[in-house]
């Protein structure tokens, strides 16, 4: 996927008191970053950051880190986020395969939302369901693991349901049209969502969890 390149974007991300600067030296001391032991939840490839930001607007007993590896769109959450005052987020610049440069087992919640597919096949061990990646998260995670996806891509749906099942995780809510599911989630929609929403795309949705 490719995206519109911000001038000076990386200038304008660090000056955000959001954004975390060289994340590794926090690896296993990210409670002392948030000044508290409550649960992190991370999301992978934020983009500008509309679904991170309002969760952590509304759930504030919870740590929230948004990754992403492209600058040019991170800059927008830091426009977003220059009026505001939340405590419990934090952005990092950071390639999704580099996770455990980054964290010990210090994470509980992992939101794959709209995440790049990948559909060529060639390109499947970049999927962030493929085994590979699951192994990564394997290294971040707390006892207990939990993924939350939400996609557009019918295809990198079904492949993650297969991925996710053959890896041991249990399906807690599969939701094949996530806005019109007769038992309706409390659902916090990203920017790419607001759209598809708008266009009558059919969102799919799973909350998986794999327990030690």
């Amino acid at each position: 996927m490719r995206y519109k390149r911000v001038e000076n974007a990386d200038v304008l991300v660090k000056e955000s008191p959001y954004y975390v600067e060289n994340p590794e030296s926090h690896k296993n001391n990210w409670s002392t970053v948030f000044k508290n032991h409550h649960p992190i939840y991370i999301e992978l490839g934020m983009g500008r950051g509309d679904f991170i930001i309002h969760m952590a607007e509304s759930y504030p007993q919870i740590n929230f880190i948004g990754i992403e590896m492209f600058l040019s769109q991170m800059v927008y959450a830091t426009q977003k986020l220059e009026k505001m005052h939340l405590s419990n987020l934090k952005l990092i610049h950071l390639d999704a395969k580099d996770l455990a440069s980054v964290f010990g087992k210090e994470v509980d919640t992992i939101y794959l939302t709209f995440c790049d597919p990948w559909p060529k096949k060639q390109d499947e061990k970049r999927r962030f369901t493929h085994e590979n990646f699951l192994r990564i998260y394997d290294r971040v995670f707390k006892k207990d693991k939990r993924i939350v996806l939400k996609t557009d891509n019918k295809g990198f749906f079904q492949y993650s349901l297969e991925s996710l099942s053959q890896y041991w995780y249990v399906f807690e809510r599969v939701s094949l049209d996530l806005h019109h599911d007769e038992h309706p989630i409390d659902n916090i929609m990203t920017d790419y969502e607001q759209r598809y929403f708008v266009e009558g795309r059919p969102i799919y949705y799973l909350d998986a969890r794999f327990k030690n």
